[in-house]
């Protein structure tokens, strides 16, 4: 009985590691954009020096920053899943000893 719950809790581990994966591709695919266009910014706003492309510049800024910080929520999630999992393959290899 415990070896079946062990192995339960292995899939939905591994079926959320599996997810946070996914999610990270996509959030760092976004992320490429997002950094392209605070890149573009930047140079116009350094081109224009007006006030509405600063201001351009810097949501574009704070844009790419959160998606960097979110981008390392789902690292560190993943991280933290992979140490359960991890536990989890100990245990149940213990219990086949």
């Amino acid at each position: 009985m415990f070896r079946k719950s062990l192995e339960k809790r292995l899939l939905e581990i591994s079926r959320r590691i599996k997810k946070e994966k996914e999610d990270l591709l996509v959030a760092e695919e976004q992320l490429i954009s997002l950094i392209d266009d605070a890149d573009e910014a930047r140079i116009r706003s350094l081109v224009s020096e007006t006030a509405i492309s600063d201001n351009d510049r810097r949501d574009s800024a704070r844009q790419s920053e959160n998606m960097e910080k979110y981008c390392h929520k789902i690292r560190n999630e993943i991280q933290r899943l992979e140490e359960i999992q991890d536990g989890l393959l100990d245990k149940l290899n213990t219990e086949n000893i």
